[in-house]
């Protein structure tokens, strides 16, 4: 089984302040990537901080989306792409993309994502399709809203599946 599971936290809007990924090969976890992204004028939504708690002053010095995005592409390119909340991730990274005038098609990834959270929800055996509640279930160890936790527990999730 081979794919990446990926994670963004957002500042505001569609605006990426962090990204975690993770490569998974023959059903193993063979790489991780994190980094912090500083948003356009690095500008936060107060609602946003409190979900992950990265501020301005963690992303003051951050690499910005165009730095980061070579390990985005290397990492992502033509590979199977996982993520809890698919949506949400993939809209992220296509607006992103687009604000900075790169073609989601150079990535040669689907249109669509596989979702663990829909994976969750269709099944019974959790309380809801919250990556936290899916997680306990499986006693998969999770730093909630940390970039890099969040894409390590929906590939430990994926595998699961």
């Amino acid at each position: 089984m081979n794919f990446v599971a990926i994670d963004f936290e957002t500042a505001k809007d569609h605006h990426v302040c962090a990204v975690g990924i993770v490569t998974v090969e023959n059903g193993m976890i063979t790489d991780e990537y994190y980094s912090l992204i500083q948003p356009p004028e690095n500008k936060y939504n107060w609602h946003n901080i409190q979900v992950h708690g990265i501020t301005e002053k963690d992303t003051r010095y951050a690499p910005t989306f165009v730095q980061v995005y070579p390990e985005i592409k290397q990492r992502l390119s033509g590979k199977v792409v996982v993520a809890h909340n698919e949506s949400f991730d993939r809209s992220a990274l296509m607006k992103t993309m687009a604000d900075f005038g790169l073609s989601y098609a150079e990535l040669d990834i689907a249109s669509r994502w596989e979702c663990t959270m829909k994976l969750c929800k269709a099944s019974n055996k959790y309380p809801s399709g919250k990556l936290n509640e899916c997680c306990a279930v499986h006693g998969i160890k999770l730093n909630h809203h940390e970039a890099l936790s969040d894409a390590r527990a929906c590939a430990e999730l994926f595998l699961r599946r």
